[in-house]
């Protein structure tokens, strides 16, 4: 293949991976959800440059091969004359299909031994991983139910082998097969059910790998305790060893918050590159990110960054902008300065409301254009929200999370809310707002905010914070209404969908809001009300 059959291969691959994972003798080098990358096919070359925090790697690429969603591509080292291999591969899970069965199929035996074990007295009803699309289950949990008598609890587990955005998404689960398996009709029982008529269940028993249950174990911390028991195990497949993890304490998380960064002082700073992009695109977004750095974004999509940089020969500071969409950034220079003009014109013309619905950039990151609408008027999701102090993609690292909080602002009372956004239909939209209305009131009860530049001169209110889940009314998943019913009564949440065409002005469809009620210790578990749901619908 010729350098510049390469570099369009490479680009077309990686511009629809974004979650893609790089691997150098047999190892993972890169994750492009968080490494950034660059393609240069100049001067007869086809460059690849990988970079992270932890490492950076330049290789020459000298041919690609595309199979079965992986790039496989022989490539050379600088200053080394034998190629080697790099493959790139857009799923992280990168097991056959066949290997994934057998590895789900020995789990099952083990979950099956690990439960008569740790549970004696209890019967274990068939464990099944098999595909339910109607109630949104697919084979990577193994679910069933154990009972003794008439109580029963309601089991899901996921192996090791599995990925940690699948265990982090197991308790999702977890919460509809509890819900599945308390809605089954008692008459409709058949001799492949796994609940015994007359049984109820008491809650469930979520087991996941070893080391892996921080996020879970946050988010069940804050679930209804008198809907269901919720309990945690972390399950050693190796050493066939299983240990309850303690969710009783909500107060219990490990996070941090970065400091606000002074927007006058880092607009006065690089005020010569916001001026020679605006003239490019006037009216674009600027985003401080930092002291050192500042992002350009069109309708949300940040296609530029300028940074403090230094200089290759004297390491003294100097101002640079980077430029590309998504993992893809170039230093922007004379030799590349059509590329960036390019790039500017491209974003504008098919960034607007009346664009080619079918193009990349007008269909890329539909969410963040969905938070740069909310953030211009906030008030449009709820009257009681400030407009003048919005912050947007906070970042609040926990569990070896890097998290980012959507919208964060606060009522004209001086109440923290927390505003969770989907563009699209997502099935973990409630337990992703609960896990950063989590994070928030954690800070917000230290006291951290003001501590650390948020809301300079506001006063807080020290109520817990308000927390929004906000989503097209025609893309909100058919779950919604079940998760939302097993989040604790102590969290005042608030369900907002939104008219379809949200690209031409945000509107309020409808509202769903929980109802709020004083705590009470009752351990008596009951199925999850309905009607604490009150429904609204804008005049």
């Amino acid at each position: 293949m010729t350098p510049e059959a390469l570099t369009r291969t490479l680009q077309e691959f990686l511009s629809e991976a974004s979650g893609a994972v790089v691997l150098e003798d047999g190892a993972i080098a890169f994750d492009l959800a968080r490494a950034k990358y660059s393609i240069s096919g100049e001067y007869h070359k086809c460059l690849l440059h990988l970079w992270s925090a932890e490492r950076n790697a330049v290789r020459r690429v000298l041919d690609a091969e595309l199979k079965n969603g992986m790039l496989r591509l022989s490539v050379q080292r600088l200053g080394q004359a034998r190629p080697t291999r790099l493959e790139i591969w857009r799923e992280r899970d990168r097991r056959s299909p066949s290997a994934k069965k057998a590895c789900r199929t020995t789990y099952e035996a083990k979950l099956r031994r690990a439960l008569e074990r740790h549970f004696p007295g209890f019967e274990i009803a068939r464990l099944t991983n098999g595909v339910d699309l109607e109630k949104s289950f697919g084979p990577i949990y193994t679910r069933g139910v154990i009972r003794r008598g008439q109580s029963a609890f309601a089991v899901l587990g996921v192996n090791e082998k599995e990925t940690q955005a699948s265990v982090d998404a197991s308790l999702t689960f977890g919460i509809l097969w509890l819900d599945a398996c308390r809605n089954a009709h008692p008459v409709a029982q058949n001799a492949t059910s796994v609940v015994r008529p007359g049984s109820w269940i008491e809650g469930l028993l979520l087991f996941v790998p070893a080391g892996s249950s921080a996020l879970v174990q946050e988010r069940m911390a804050n679930l209804n305790r008198n809907a269901a028991k919720w309990r945690l195990f972390e399950f050693d497949e190796r050493e066939d060893a299983v240990r309850e993890i303690d969710c009783s304490d909500r107060g219990n998380v490990a996070t941090r918050l970065v400091h606000a960064p002074n927007e006058a002082a880092a607009r006065e700073r690089f005020a010569d590159s916001i001026q020679r992009v605006q003239q490019l695109l006037p009216n674009c977004e600027v985003a401080v990110l930092s002291a050192a750095e500042i992002g350009f974004r069109w309708r949300g999509l940040e296609f530029a960054r300028a940074r403090i940089g230094a200089e290759a020969a004297t390491f003294r500071p100097k101002q640079e902008i980077i430029f590309g969409v998504g993992a893809e950034e170039r230093v922007l220079e004379d030799r590349n300065c059509d590329s960036f003009l390019q790039l500017v014109a491209a974003v504008r013309n098919a960034r607007h409301i009346y664009g080619p619905k079918q193009h990349p950039l007008f269909r890329m990151h539909p969410e963040r254009w969905l938070e740069s609408l909310v953030v211009g008027d906030v008030c449009v999701i709820d009257e009681r929200l400030e407009s003048r102090e919005v912050y947007s993609q906070v970042p609040a690292f926990s569990a070896g999370d890097r998290a980012m909080i959507d919208v964060l602002t606060r009522t004209h009372e001086g109440r923290l809310a927390v505003v969770e956004l989907k563009a699209d239909e997502d099935i973990h939209l409630p337990l992703q707002g609960l896990d950063y209305w989590s994070r928030v009131g954690w800070h917000h009860a230290r006291g951290e905010f003001g501590r650390f530049g948020y809301f300079a001169g506001s006063e807080l209110s020290l109520e817990a914070p308000l927390l929004y889940l906000v989503a097209p009314s025609l893309h909100v998943h058919p779950t919604t209404d079940a998760l939302v019913r097993y989040i604790s009564p102590e969290i005042e949440w608030e369900f907002v969908g939104i008219d379809e065409h949200w690209r031409e002005g945000v509107k309020v469809v409808f509202r769903k809001r929980s109802e709020k009620r004083p705590h009470h210790r009752n351990t008596e578990n009951r199925r999850a009300p309905k009607s604490e749901l009150l429904i609204e619908k804008p005049a």
